[in-house]
């Protein structure tokens, strides 16, 4: 039922776009009809320019996300376990976050060129901070009683940390790492907007210089379907993986 109640969601939204165009409410170049994007959209397929430029946004995505969770999780475990080195490089981390990436984007094009590089860099600064933060608050969410009773038991520290701590964590963990899926397209299309030969935002700001709205709209949805998408696996790969969370999963509470 839910499910179905998103695709009516969906459904009504494409209604009133088709409405909306098809009435002249809105300027057919500003807002082209749902079947124009189509044909366009069918167009970029048909020549595999569609393919090619949303398959090297995927790998930047994946390669950016992916170094973000490696050095996102270890840090916070560290801060976990060292509540001093916490306090003592807390203050520095909370400058870094307060910058948005894209501002920090003219430095890392001067620092690391305008290659992958850079574009990953990009992603790794937007996705760090909420997987790093949502661990650190699930590993402090951990019940102390739970841990005394580990202790209790003989567990030793790694075994209290595998067997209590890091399961415990995984609520908030979760919600960190699905925002940070998202925040990754976020970075990826703003790195690409400014210095990129291919991609989607490639694509986007490409389409806009050529007064081609429906192709930017064509951008536009793609990105949207492959968030989506990228989202319902993560949480299709929690839920085999991580089966106590199944329950919140579904009710949307991670």
């Amino acid at each position: 039922m839910p499910a179905f109640s998103g695709f009516l969601v969906f459904g009504v939204l494409g209604l009133a776009w088709f409405v909306t165009s098809a009435t002249g409410f809105v300027s057919p170049f500003l807002l082209p009809g749902p079947f124009t994007v189509a044909q366009a959209g069918w167009q970029l397929i048909q020549d595999g320019s569609l393919a090619k430029h949303a398959a090297i946004s995927l790998q930047r995505v994946g390669l950016g996300y992916g170094l973000s969770v490696i050095l996102a999780l270890p840090l916070a475990l560290l801060f976990g376990l060292l509540p001093r080195l916490r306090s003592f490089c807390e203050p520095a981390l909370e400058f870094l976050r307060q910058i948005p990436p894209l501002a920090l984007l003219p430095l890392l094009i001067l620092w690391l060129g305008i290659g992958e590089v850079q574009k990953v860099g990009v992603i790794v600064l937007s996705c760090f901070f909420p997987i790093f933060l949502g661990a650190l608050g699930g590993i402090a969410q951990a019940d102390p009683k739970l841990i005394e009773v580990g202790r209790i038991c003989g567990l030793s520290r790694r075994e209290i940390l595998t067997r209590i701590v890091l399961p415990a964590s995984l609520p908030a963990l979760v919600v960190g790492l699905r925002i940070a899926l998202g925040y990754s397209w976020r970075a990826l299309v703003g790195a690409e907007l400014i210095a990129s030969s291919a991609g989607l935002g490639y694509l986007i700001i490409d389409a806009q210089n050529m007064a081609r709205t429906d192709i930017v709209l064509v951008g536009v949805l793609v990105i949207g379907v492959l968030g989506l998408v990228a989202d319902a696996l993560a949480r299709a790969a929690l839920r085999r993986s991580a089966p106590w969370l199944r329950s919140q999963l579904e009710l949307g509470r991670v």
